[in-house]
């Protein structure tokens, strides 16, 4: 059973949060390198040391929650359910990191209109995402072989876990370019999930055979 956090640790979570808030508002209002830490540490009232304590820089900043969400899959799919096949892990996996994007659903996809579009104009953060979402996939991808090995070799892993990450943030971001709401967004990622799966057929099914 886990127990709530102390004092102490929920003061750091606010003081975490404050600092991606200021630090996205102020890269939004003057431009990401044009901000400076110290700027970053100042909106908050803290010092700059206390920034180094929490992030290694401007650029781990705007990808705050990546190890957060790449745990939480990589802990669902080391979890497999008895009988569960490698396809129904993987889409639990994927909806249930969705289940926690849209749980404030206003204001996840404002945020991240906002972060897509701070990363498409700076470079050193294109890179950075790639490099992210590769190694992510790469991870995610050992974690279902590992899991499901008497049904899914390792680039039979990785194709599928391409195909379902692949279709769902090019919908979302299609949605997102649109203008959709955030229910027309979720349910656009659902369809392209179950697209995906029925393109997949029997792969990665109990009687497929990993070779």
């Amino acid at each position: 059973m886990s127990h709530p956090p102390g004092l102490r640790e929920r003061k750091k979570i606010r003081t975490r949060n404050a600092l991606v808030d200021a630090s996205l508002r102020l890269f939004e209002e003057k431009g990401y390198d044009a901000t400076t830490i110290a700027e970053i540490a100042a909106a908050v009232d803290v010092s700059p040391r206390t920034f180094f304590s929490y992030f290694t820089s401007k650029e781990d900043v705007v990808f705050f929650d990546n190890e957060v969400r790449v745990a939480e899959a990589l802990r669902v799919i080391a979890d497999r359910r008895p009988g569960e096949s490698a396809m129904d892990l993987l889409v639990r996996a994927a909806r249930q990191s969705l289940d926690r994007d849209f749980a404030d659903a206003d204001r996840s996809v404002e945020a991240a209109q906002r972060r897509t579009h701070l990363i498409e104009s700076v470079p050193s953060l294109q890179a950075r995402a790639l490099h992210l979402l590769f190694d992510t996939q790469r991870r995610v991808a050992r974690a279902l072989h590992e899991a499901c090995p008497d049904q899914l070799d390792p680039v039979e892993a990785a194709s599928a876990v391409g195909a379902i990450v692949g279709a769902a943030r090019l919908a979302a971001m299609t949605c997102v370019d649109q203008g959709a709401s955030p229910p027309e967004v979720r349910a656009a990622i659902d369809k392209a999930i179950d697209i995906t799966i029925r393109g997949l057929g029997s792969f990665g099914s109990p009687g497929h055979d990993a070779r």
